[in-house]
């Protein structure tokens, strides 16, 4: 009897995302196994569409960097570079020639290898794919192209402010904490790292008790079982993983502001909130239609005033970012810098209207409508939905969440709406990232709390210290 390498945790009974009667909206059925080295795999059948999505998720990102920050970016994006077996070259012509797609991808919390192909090329593309994940060479030459280009990204990156605030706004909210770490790092950092840093990175997090492997697509799967835990079984973890440092959380004791010069400046780009929520909060869903009603849509509150109603911008909005363990919330927009203080003082009454006036039914209705309609196409591609389970996976969602989707939507009442309002949406102590001319706005900035001045060509994104 041939040895059962996979340990079975969930299957589900349908092959593509579903409305049922009632309208609720399901995730597609699943497997969740385990290789025989302990890799955590997710298979989910797709055969609308002879194609596969693959996704490598490992549990590395910024917050992993330490004090080299941009070392887990870097060594994502290494990755592409070429494996023992498969040069850059061959790696990129072959990939090109058959129409696939392969790329990395890093965030806060975790590390990826991402690829797209044909089900008839799985045989020839998987041995790339995993020799790629588990054994790259981050050759010398190519490492230091890399290494220059994402200097470069990332000066070109402070020429436009809307790319860069958010940075600032987790440093500012997360201080010492590991979440405060910029995922692209700083310019210091970046030119400081050595291939030898991304090959210590890789040995100590690239390994099968910190990752996951999701395929989701076009495939029979008692033949992928077989060929993943032939190109992966032999994975095997070196050492003991790294202690985690300290996430962080958001601590606001008074309104503070920080004021970024970019001393070229001809508007302000601005956002201002507080602390969020974690992605898998039970609050998650309900939130987003809260949201949707004050910045999460064309026809938002923020939106309407500060761009229809007023002319102030060409856009706000307000959003919710979570992560693993917690999470930002901010308002955000840009605006002449003339107009900062009038944009400023309307975005500000137009938050307060969560509390001033609250939110009517029929107010409700319409997003509970809006978010309904929004929220299926999200998870239509094999692509969308490899990335749904490992965003699970990082962050430890469970299914009920999407399963729940529309329950949750639909049971969201106004008596509820003021409920979630004065729980999760920061109201007193906001804190506020300013980009723009120092000397012009500097006065405005002083009325929303104390304020430090950074400068938008320091290397960082910390007043004090280059995280």
């Amino acid at each position: 009897m041939m040895k059962r390498f996979f340990i079975l945790a969930f299957a589900g009974l349908s092959s593509f995302a579903t409305l049922a009667a009632a309208g609720d909206f399901r995730l597609p059925a699943f497997e969740t196994a385990k290789l025989s080295n302990g890799l955590t795999v997710y298979l989910m059948e797709r055969h609308d569409v002879p194609l596969i999505a693959v996704r490598a998720v490992l549990k590395a990102g910024a917050v992993s960097d330490g004090q080299q920050a941009g070392l887990a970016n870097l060594t994502g994006d290494g990755l592409l570079l070429g494996s023992e077996k498969y040069d850059k070259k061959t790696v990129d012509q072959t990939f090109d020639f058959l129409g696939a797609r392969i790329s990395s991808v890093t965030g806060a919390e975790q590390s990826g290898l991402v690829a797209d192909f044909a089900r008839d090329d799985a045989a020839k593309l998987l041995p790339i794919f995993a020799d790629m994940l588990q054994h790259p060479v981050f050759e010398e030459n190519e490492f230091g192209k890399l290494r220059a280009r994402t200097v470069d990204e990332l000066r070109q990156a402070k020429e436009s402010p809307r790319n860069v605030v958010q940075t600032y706004y987790r440093s500012m909210l997360f201080g010492d904490g590991a979440y405060a770490n910029p995922v692209s790092g700083s310019l210091t950092s970046v030119a400081a790292l050595q291939r030898s840093d991304l090959q210590a990175f890789h040995r100590a997090y690239y390994r099968p008790d910190n990752a996951a492997l999701v395929v989701v697509g076009d495939f029979k799967p008692t033949a992928m079982r077989q060929q993943l835990e032939g190109l992966f079984g032999k994975w095997r973890a070196n050492g003991e993983l790294p202690k985690p440092r300290a996430n962080g959380t958001v601590t606001a004791p008074k309104s503070r502001v920080w004021l970024v010069n970019k001393s070229d400046a001809v508007e302000t780009t601005f956002l201002f909130g507080g602390a969020g929520i974690a992605r898998n909060d039970p609050d998650y869903v309900q939130l987003q239609v809260l949201n949707t009603i004050l910045g999460g849509r064309f026809t938002s509150w923020l939106n309407d005033e500060l761009r229809v109603n007023s002319g102030l911008t060409y856009g706000a909005r307000s959003e919710f970012s979570p992560l693993s363990q917690t999470g930002t919330f901010a308002v955000s927009s840009f605006t002449a810098t003339p107009k900062t203080e009038a944009a400023l003082a309307l975005a500000a009454s137009t938050y307060q209207r969560l509390w001033d006036k609250g939110i009517d039914a029929a107010t409700l209705e319409s997003a509970k409508a809006y978010v309904k309609g929004q929220y299926p196409p999200r998870f239509e591609t094999s692509q969308q939905l490899a990335g749904l389970l490992a965003d699970m996976y990082i962050n430890k969602v469970g299914r009920d969440q999407i399963d729940h989707f529309t329950r949750d939507v639909d049971s969201l009442t106004p008596e509820r709406a003021k409920l979630l309002v004065d729980k999760h949406f920061p109201r007193d102590k906001l804190q506020m990232v300013l980009i723009g001319k120092a000397e012009a706005i500097r006065g405005i900035a002083a009325k929303y709390g104390e304020i430090t001045e950074l400068d938008i060509t320091a290397s960082g994104f910390a007043p004090t210290t280059v995280k």
